[in-house]
């Protein structure tokens, strides 16, 4: 193995990196529906598209909803022309909701200010809604080969053994983002970014880093200490607090599902919901709330309980269930021009969080 001093010695290291990594990135590379061969011209509305659904996201669970999104709106003209619900609807299930409401307000600024073309350099990115940092860097570099630095988890890691850093993140996240960008050619930086995630993704692993396949191990200071597979350090989370609260499921005779729009600002702002109490951390709800149920009816008991987990906590809901006429009178509590019924057969066409799906299938499950 050459040793790091040794590299450091002798050439150009930082251009020997770039030029190993990019060699395995043309003979590896990940094919993936918004991915190009190396030096054919990117779809910036494609690169867009897949980074914003890419966020918090991995890539087995994007790829079907991307596909889908190309086939409702091939191009950002289409998406900025849909409704609200259209889109929201189309993102169902793929969680972060905000993302959906930001995709499709980008689409018009960038059809309604930038004449259907997206700007090429960060600084402009960064003026669209749902655009941050390393999104930004992500769409100059890939769809534009502006010499732009995405550095998301898997650079990250890739970053922090390469160099050794010992800084625990997050703390350590301006050093390598400095760092990711010196390794960053002037000359295909797009493929460069993607095949540092590619490399992270696949090789150099969270957990037991394939150190012997990798294009870069012999430039890898970590793996010269052998303390790869213990960085990068992470400062300890601290534990999600857990909110707590009771749904309501409303069925009609007739089968009619009884939904609710959130309100517009907010944790799932202007999604559909089954009628729930406020979530709140501590006790859960006693009996007295449902008092505040949606319809008057004969409320029981769904057994056991839904568990979700946000970003910043989790969430265990207790199900309540009643079967009431068609007719059937909403309540003060169920605030009803924000209400609506839905037959359970368009259930998985209306956008629907995950979690409210969960919550319906665990009221329905007896049926």
């Amino acid at each position: 193995m050459v040793k790091v001093a040794l590299a450091q010695q002798c050439g150009d290291p930082v251009g020997d990196i770039s030029d190993s990594l990019l060699d395995w990135y043309d003979r590896e590379r990940r094919d993936l529906p918004w991915r190009y061969a190396p030096g054919t011209e990117a779809d910036p509305y494609r690169v867009w598209l897949s980074e914003i659904m890419l966020q918090q996201t991995t890539v087995k669970t994007v790829i079907p909803y991307f596909e889908r999104f190309l086939k409702l709106w091939p191009t950002v003209e289409g998406l900025a022309a849909a409704d609200e619900e259209e889109v929201l609807q189309a993102w169902s299930g793929l969680g972060y909701y905000t993302r959906a409401r930001n995709l499709h307000a980008c689409a018009r600024r960038v059809v309604e200010e930038f004449g259907g073309a997206f700007p090429r350099t960060e600084a402009e990115l960064l003026t669209l809604p749902g655009i941050g940092p390393y999104t930004a860097a992500a769409i100059a570099a890939i769809a534009f080969d502006e010499r732009a630095t995405p550095v998301d988890g898997n650079i990250e890691r890739v970053t922090a053994r390469l160099f050794a850093v010992r800084e625990a993140l997050p703390n350590a996240k301006p050093t390598l983002r400095g760092l990711a960008g010196r390794l960053t050619p002037a000359d295909r930086p797009g493929d460069f970014a993607q095949a540092m995630m590619d490399l992270g993704a696949t090789v150099c692993t969270p957990k037991r880093p394939s150190c012997l396949v990798c294009p870069l191990m012999d430039a890898c200071e970590a793996h010269a200490l052998g303390v790869e597979a213990e960085l990068p350090y992470r400062d300890a989370k601290p534990d999600r607090p857990v909110r707590r609260g009771i749904a309501f499921l409303a069925v009609t005779d007739d089968g009619n599902v009884l939904l609710r729009r959130r309100p517009d600002t907010g944790l799932l702002a202007r999604m559909l919901e089954v009628p729930s109490t406020e979530w709140v951390e501590g006790a859960a709800p006693d009996g007295d709330a449902v008092k505040t149920a949606p319809v008057r009816a004969d409320w029981w008991q769904v057994p056991g309980l839904v568990v979700h987990t946000f970003t910043h906590f989790r969430l265990e809901i207790e199900v309540y269930r009643a079967v009431v006429p068609a007719n059937a009178t909403l309540t003060f509590w169920a605030d009803s021009a924000r209400c609506r019924w839905v037959a359970r057969g368009r259930l998985a066409g209306e956008a629907l969080p995950t979690v409210m799906r969960k919550i319906i299938a665990h009221g329905l499950k007896s049926d």
